[in-house]
């Protein structure tokens, strides 16, 4: 079973309707592919950067080219920020800190040389939608690269283990379950994560091409169970290679379980 680096941000409060943010975007151009996009651009500080624990900085900059700093929240936060390394081994999804004069700012340990990306999930006030920015971002040092892993169905994290039922598909939408359980006994009482019981991220290998998909049903809304199993409706650009990440809170505790996936056309599926 597959091994993932991985942080994910503190819980908070408030519910927001669910859906998919990322995938398709204006003009067909899969999310995250875009530095810049509708008249917002994604602005880092800096584009190298050291080793260790490090703080990254970034503007989102609107129309008028001056910072953004009116957002409609997007479950429960203002911007969701994911980091990954280009092979897909490493993964973080964080919630900076935004100033008044709208830089925002959040701290991270990168111990690993190499080549990385991260992503903006943001709805801005006057856009009244949401929409994913990414830039690349290099870590300086001696560079190995690893490859992406291998596909597998199955994933094991501090004694908890999480099952992936489904297929991708290119261009259709497709339900994905994934099933936990811990010490071999299912989990039924998973706990609200950023007003869900699970966030998938999905990413494909070679471009990156991003999607942030929310389950079906909420907590508190009397039909959805907090677990074993947690279904998204998940649809991706095009076919290939993706790696998916699935943030659950247990025990007071988010975790991160990642699986690799071969989209395929419908026919080579059955």
């Amino acid at each position: 079973m597959n091994e993932v680096t991985t942080h994910s941000g503190n819980d908070s409060h408030a519910a927001q309707g669910h859906g998919d943010h990322g995938g398709h975007e204006a003009g067909g151009v899969p999310g995250g592919l875009q530095i810049s996009q509708d008249g917002y651009t994604l602005e880092p500080a800096n584009a190298i950067i050291e080793r260790g624990q490090i703080e990254i900085r970034f503007r989102i900059l609107g129309p008028d080219g001056r910072p953004v700093t009116s957002y409609a929240p997007i479950h429960d936060r203002e911007l969701h920020l994911i980091v990954v390394r280009r092979e897909l081994t490493d993964f973080w999804h964080v919630h900076p800190e935004r100033d008044a004069e709208g830089t925002w700012s959040v701290r991270l340990n990168l111990p690993e040389a190499g080549a990385y990306r991260i992503f903006t999930d943001i709805a801005p006030q006057a856009l009244g939608r949401t929409l994913t920015l990414g830039a690349d971002l290099a870590v300086r040092g001696p560079y190995e690269p690893s490859p992406t892993p291998e596909p597998e169905r199955s994933f094991a994290i501090d004694g908890y283990e999480v099952e992936l039922t489904g297929d991708l598909v290119p261009g259709e939408g497709r339900n994905l379950t994934l099933t936990v359980s811990k010490d071999g006994s299912p989990v039924t009482d998973l706990q609200p994560y950023l007003a869900a019981y699970g966030h998938l991220v999905v990413l494909r290998a070679g471009d990156l091409a991003y999607v942030h998909v929310h389950p079906d049903g909420e907590p508190g809304d009397g039909v959805t169970e907090p677990g074993p199993d947690i279904t998204f409706h998940a649809a991706v650009p095009g076919p290939g290679t993706y790696r998916m990440f699935l943030d659950f809170k247990h025990g007071g505790t988010v975790r991160t379980a990642a699986f690799t996936v071969d989209a395929r056309p419908r026919a080579q599926t059955r």
